[in-house]
């Protein structure tokens, strides 16, 4: 599938995912943009992330003005040709997993970390 189309179908997944949050939290996930990438550029690689993450969370968490040392808005990135791989293809697991890895990264715009995110249910 051309990256298009796996771009269109993630951007549909985040807007369904969206519209299940409760109107308060609705209306800061919508703050955050959401960004599809073919892949994970050479800069976030060079941060010590891997080649095949699946999503980004970068910028300042919700809650918190731009900081002098963080003067990127929030956004998420999503590595589209990796969830693809990671669903071997499949269009309801790359869904699923668009669905997850979008929640995962929103779970850090919120300010939880790895363990907090964890116990959300949203790994």
């Amino acid at each position: 599938m051309k990256f298009s189309q796996l771009a269109a179908l993630a951007s549909e997944t985040v807007a369904a995912t969206q519209k299940k949050f409760p109107a308060d939290i609705r209306e800061a996930a919508l703050a955050v943009p959401v960004h599809c990438e073919a892949q994970v550029d050479p800069s976030v690689l060079t941060e010590g992330f891997e080649p095949d993450l699946l999503g980004l969370f970068t910028g300042s968490s919700h809650g918190t003005e731009l900081a002098h040392d963080n003067p990127a808005p929030p956004q998420i990135i999503l590595y589209i040709n990796n969830l693809w791989d990671y669903a071997e293809g499949d269009e309801a697991v790359f869904r699923d997993e668009v669905r997850l890895t979008y929640l995962h990264e929103l779970g850090h715009y919120f300010g939880w970390d790895e363990d907090q995110v964890a116990a959300r249910g949203l790994e």
